[in-house]
């Protein structure tokens, strides 16, 4: 999956690239990124394994709210409507411009995100330390990202970009590196899987776990890390909010942590790896793939829902 980032090692690069081929329609850049990322034809005429209906899910699922919940910053208000709105961690501020952040007046860590983007986080441990020229320039930078344009998620495509910046989260009792990350499969409000991360930014490891907490041994495009983590302490909690928070969409990842005994959010997430996952062995791909009820009735180009 990843050969083509060996070829292109600069993320920066192969955004620049896949912008200047924005005029490639999206079905046919689709089916383009998936023959290159899964080394193998995308069926969108009767798709059956997981990454096959993500990418259906892309081209022909048109939920308004879906835009509102992929917002780093919207998401609040989708939250609140639920009942959930101390999920998040505390929110500092939201700016139009990297130049309006009031670096003085942030605490010593903070975490600064854009609201449309995905990989695109400043994670500060020490303001002391941070160069805020650089941090500046990044963030300009990825104001102007089509980041709908890179995979073509139909959620992301009118997202207005802003810089959120949001409190640091700790847990001094993790025995990993930061806070642990738990990424629940959901469909149409139900928990099928839950993808365990760890160590995100110094050795990323990952584990798969059945909606019981049950180990799958299955790997991915990280370093596996094995059945070595027990039932985390909120599980059932986090397992609820979940479906609470999926009972809205067909296939939605809801991203959780659990840091000093409660539960945090994180994202929700319609396409996960942007469709692109190479699960092994191939056949889970096909198994997750069988509780994803794509949704049958069209309404203008997209599709209603349920």
């Amino acid at each position: 999956m990843n050969e083509y980032k060996k070829i292109i090692r600069s993320a920066k690069v192969r955004h620049t690239i896949l912008e200047a081929l924005r005029f490639i329609p999206d079905k046919q850049m689709i089916e383009l990124q998936y023959r290159i990322k899964m080394g193998r034809k995308l069926n969108l005429r009767n798709p059956q394994s997981y990454t096959e209906k993500l990418q259906w899910y892309k081209l022909y699922y048109r939920d308004p709210l879906m835009t509102k919940c992929a917002d780093k910053h919207q998401v609040r208000e989708y939250l609140a409507s639920r009942g959930y709105g101390d999920l998040p961690c505390e929110e500092y501020g939201i700016y139009d411009k990297p130049e309006e952040i009031p670096f003085d007046k942030l605490p010593d860590r903070f975490v600064i995100k854009t609201t449309n983007g995905s990989g695109t986080n400043i994670i500060c441990t020490d303001k002391k330390r941070l160069d805020i020229q650089s941090t500046v320039t990044e963030l300009a930078d990825w104001l102007k990202r089509d980041c709908y344009g890179l995979g073509r998620e139909w959620a992301y495509k009118d997202i207005e970009p802003k810089i959120v910046v949001e409190e640091f989260l700790e847990d001094k009792a993790n025995s990993f590196e930061g806070i642990n990350d738990y990424k629940f499969i959901c469909f149409n409000g139900k928990v099928y899987y839950v993808v365990f991360d760890a160590d995100r930014y110094v050795g990323h490891k990952r584990s798969i776990y059945d909606a019981d907490w049950n180990y799958i041994d299955v790997g991915t495009d990280c370093e596996k890390l094995g059945d070595v983590v027990s039932k985390p302490e909120g599980f059932d909690e986090m397992k609820k909010i979940a479906e609470d928070l999926s009972s809205e969409f067909p296939s939605v990842r809801v991203d959780l942590y659990w840091v000093n005994h409660r539960a945090y959010f994180g994202e929700l997430t319609f396409y996960p790896w942007t469709g692109y996952v190479v699960f092994d062995p191939e056949s889970f791909d096909y198994e997750v793939g069988q509780n994803f009820k794509l949704p049958e009735k069209l309404i203008g180009g997209g599709i209603a829902k349920k």
